[in-house]
Parts: structure tokens; sequence; C-alpha cells
């Protein structure tokens, strides 16, 4: 007998990937708002790298410790939507709050609560994804949403920048919250819920016993609704993909210093949401690409591909020759994230088990996101003794180091 579950899977599955799509649309415009005018808005209150580096650093890695927690739970509990929504309902309530902060610290916890709610939804909305759509297209589902969350990316800026001559910084801020209350409408009445693994294997053996079968039968789904020790493992394909993407994060540090960078050299600040604009159009175009992509041939391949773009966006940032280069450096440097965020995570997805697919992208999302407070700070640190130079020559290297590593897995797969 077919599995009752599966049937609600096949047709749910377009709504609730365009319903998580059209949520990170809006989610994303509102943030995108925000977040590009943050420096130039931390620089008027009397703050500087060393403080944007800690804000970034700590909002970062208070993210991390909620997508480890909200994948250990994801992958118990039988009722995700509440996690994802609640997230979304957290974020967009205290994101406005940032027009009302006259201090650094003020802005650090907005910006903690804000990651925090980030980090629980995140973890439980991806596994969710996982479940909706087959292993052969989990690239592809994972690109859409990311275009449509970078699309919003677009959007916030060209709002920022329209909106930031006739209400000021904290008019814009206040303005985030128009598509912030749109994100959690469409959260709450679009998505829908999706069944674990355990809770099919549940309904099977529900299904089992009411059809009268004898009790033997009856007993291997029962048996099945325990994940095996083995399942439980995660492989040592996923910590290999662990180790060099943590590595990596040690030299990525927060985009704002790319802003800070940008205005070294004599960028408006007031032009920083342009800056934000031109890398999410590349960032939009081909996020849904990398990730189809992604699904027919390696993704080992496609993601070191974007390590290597990385590499050489941070080189020119370091030389900084004109201000020409550092825009057209910033549209090559979305084609970093499309190449990279959908597909990392559909390649952490399937090295492992779907009993403990929350679990993998918890510890992935945690590590990832301590060294990249790590690299915030250190970056911040050598900025402030060195000049900015020295950090961006050596996030370059990691990231090249870090490209090398990758294909050398996809050798070892090949082997």
């Amino acid at each position: 007998m077919a599995d009752p579950g599966s049937r609600v899977g096949e047709h749910s599955t377009p709504r609730n990937v365009y319903a998580f799509g059209l949520t990170s649309l809006l989610n994303d415009t509102a943030s995108e708002m925000a977040y590009w005018v943050l420096p130039a808005f931390i620089a008027s209150i009397g703050a500087g790298p060393a403080q944007l580096g800690i804000i970034e650093g700590v909002a970062e890695s208070v993210a991390s410790i909620a997508k480890l927690f909200s994948g250990y739970l994801a992958d118990r509990v039988s009722r995700r939507k509440p996690l994802v929504v609640g997230g979304y309902v957290v974020a967009n309530v205290v994101k406005p709050l940032l027009a009302l902060t006259s201090s650094w610290w003020q802005i650090l916890g907005i910006r903690f609560a804000d990651r925090f709610a980030k980090g629980i939804r995140g973890t439980a909305r991806d596994v969710m994804v996982a479940e909706l759509v087959d292993s052969s297209q989990i690239g592809s589902a994972y690109g859409l949403i990311q275009a449509l969350d970078s699309a919003g990316a677009i959007i916030g800026p060209l709002a920022a920048l329209a909106l930031i001559g006739h209400f000021g910084m904290r008019g814009v801020f206040w303005a985030a919250a128009v598509p912030g209350g749109m994100a959690i409408l469409v959260a709450w009445l679009g998505i829908h819920e999706t069944r674990s693994v355990r809770a099919k294997l549940r309904a099977q053996t529900l299904t089992a016993t009411d059809d009268g079968h004898c009790d033997a039968p009856a007993r291997l789904p029962r048996l099945a609704a325990t994940p095996s020790v083995s399942t439980l493992r995660l492989p040592g394909s996923f910590y290999y993909v662990l180790a060099v993407v943590t590595l990596f994060s040690l030299g990525n540090s927060s985009d704002m210093f790319l802003v800070l960078r940008a205005g070294s050299i004599g960028i408006p600040v007031a032009q920083a949401p342009l800056l934000g604009l031109v890398f999410n159009i590349t960032y939009t175009l081909f996020s849904w690409p990398a990730g189809k992509f992604s699904d027919r041939f390696s993704r080992s391949t496609i993601a070191a591909a974007g390590y290597f773009v990385f590499a050489i966006v941070y080189l020119v940032f370091a030389f900084a020759p004109s201000q020409l280069a550092i825009w057209t450096t910033m549209a090559f440097y979305g084609l970093f994230y499309a190449l990279t965020n959908p597909v990392l995570k559909a390649l952490v997805v399937e090295a492992v088990s779907p009993e403990v697919r929350g679990r993998a992208l918890g510890i992935y999302f945690f590590l990832t996101s301590v060294t990249t407070l790590l690299a915030s700070i250190v970056t911040g640190e050598l900025w402030k003794v060195y000049g900015p130079q020295i950090p961006f020559y050596f996030s370059s290297a990691i990231a090249a180091a870090s490209a090398v590593l990758l294909l050398l897995r996809r050798q070892r797969t090949r082997t």
C-alpha cells in the first residue's frame, strides 16, 4: 500500500517551495533595507570597524548556535512549521527597533535577536525542503528559494536608496516593518507542514495494524520507526565537507567590511545600498541555475569554483585599484554566493541519511558561523593594526586553499 504521506508531499511540494521562496523574498527585502545602511548608521553614532566586527560576529555566532539547536529539534519533532513561522515573527518585530537605538550595544542586542530567530527557522526550513522534493532535485529547490531570497536583497537596497534621502536612516528602519509584516503573513498562511521520516514510518505502522495484517509483518514498520545506529551516524564524507567549509569560513568575515573598504577609497556611504544591489543581481540570476546544474554534475566542483571567485574578489579589494574595479568586482561577488550557498546545503543533505538531516545541517551552520565570528573579529583587528589590505589578502589565500581541498574531495570520490 502506498504511503499516504507521499501523496500529500507530491501535491504540496510546489506550493510549499514557492511559499518558502516568497517568504524569503519579503523577509530579505526587510533585512537588506536595514543591513546595507547599518555601517553608515554605526559610524554616525560614534562606532567603527572594531565595533562592527563584534556586532556582526556575535550576531552570526548566535545564529549558528540557534541553528544547531534547531537542527537537533527538527529531527525529533513532528511539527516544524511553528519553528519557521516563529523565527520570522521575532526577526521582523525587532528589526524596526533599530530606529530607536543610540549606541552600538543596543544595535548588538537587536542583531542578536534577529539572528537568533534566523537560526531557529533556517535549519527547520531546510529540512522541510529536503522532505518535499526528490534527492535528484534538491539543488534546484534550494537554488530556487535562494534566488527569491536574493531577489529580496535587490529590492531592499533599492527601497533603502529611495527612502534614505527623504526619511533618513532611521526612516529606512521603520519602513522595513512593511515587507517584514508581509513575510510573517505569507509564512503563516502559505507554508504547509511536512511529515518527518519518523512520522511517516509511524503512519506505516498504524496503517499495517488497521489493515488487519498479522503481527509479524506489522512489526517491521515498528522496528523501522526507530532508526538503526548506522543511519544515525554522520559519515566521513560529511566531516570532510565540514572541515573544508569551516576552513573557508575563517576568512569569510562580514560583508560589511567590503562596504567599509569601498568607503575607504571614496565610494560614498550613501551608495552602500547600491553595492548590495549589484552583487545581489548576480546572486539572483545564477542561484537557481547553479542549484539545478549541481543536480546533474559534481557539487564539489561547483562549490570550489565559488571559492575561487571569492579569492579573486578579495584580492581585488586588497589592491582596490579604482572605484570602477570595486563596482565590477562587487557584481562578480554575487557569483560566489550562487555557486556555494544552495550547492553546499545540497551537498550536506545528500551526504547523510534522512533521519539526521537536521543534525547535519545544524552542525554545518554552527561551525561555519562560529568561524565567521572569529573571522569578523580578526578582520576588524587586522584592519585597525595593519590597514585594510592585509585582512583581504588573508581571506583570499584561505579561499583558494579551500577550493583546492574541495576539488581533492571530488578526486577521492572518483577513486
